[in-house]
């Protein structure tokens, strides 16, 4: 009886462990957006929406802490919903896309602060300028994704920086420094 137990402890011991090990997850780039909001001279909230997302996020819910992400936006894909100043996001005054057609983050730390709440903190790489954000992060759902039968997980994500800081300061302080980045992401396995 005693080895019975045993025996059914250390299966379940496996079980688990097999359920509960880290997955990698590729991130689909047409479910993945970044928005970028700032204020305009005090008046309103515009928005930039930009797309074309690519990496790899590592996710393991029994051990959050050892959870990863590495994610990029092309540059090229800003949609300011002004054909005008999407033009001039695209120069050399502000994002310099020909130069640096790539937003990275690639996280250093993951820090559990609730049931599906994280603090992610690593390193944000916008026009050649590499600075540490931590972003608050909501884990939406996780499973076996309905239309591809893959497993799949979704994470929404904010962060306040300063666009000068990464050397885009055209019309600070008037058009606002602080800029509201939201990332929405979802990916799924191989």
């Amino acid at each position: 009886m005693k080895k019975r137990i045993t025996s059914l402890l250390i299966g379940a011991l496996f079980s688990v462990s097999a359920v509960a090990a880290p997955t990698t997850y590729q991130v689909d780039p047409t479910h993945t957006f970044v928005v970028a909001s700032w204020s305009h001279f005090g008046f309103s909230t515009p928005s930039a929406v930009f797309a074309g997302a690519e990496g790899t996020i590592i996710f393991d819910p029994a051990k959050p802490a050892e959870s990863s992400v590495d994610i990029s936006v092309s540059i090229d894909t800003v949609d300011t919903f002004v054909e005008k100043l999407t033009e001039e996001f695209l120069g050399s005054e502000y994002f310099n896309a020909e130069d640096f057609p790539k937003a990275t983050f690639v996280s250093t730390k993951v820090t559990p602060t609730g049931d599906k709440e994280f603090d992610v903190t690593g390193d944000l790489t916008i026009k050649g300028v590499t600075k540490s954000v931590t972003m608050d992060v909501t884990l939406n759902g996780m499973g076996e994704h309905p239309m591809t039968k893959k497993q799949a997980v979704g994470f929404d994500a904010e962060v306040v920086i300063k666009r000068s800081e990464f050397g885009i300061d055209k019309y600070v302080p008037y058009v606002g420094d602080d800029i509201t980045l939201k990332l929405t992401a979802e990916a799924q396995t191989k």
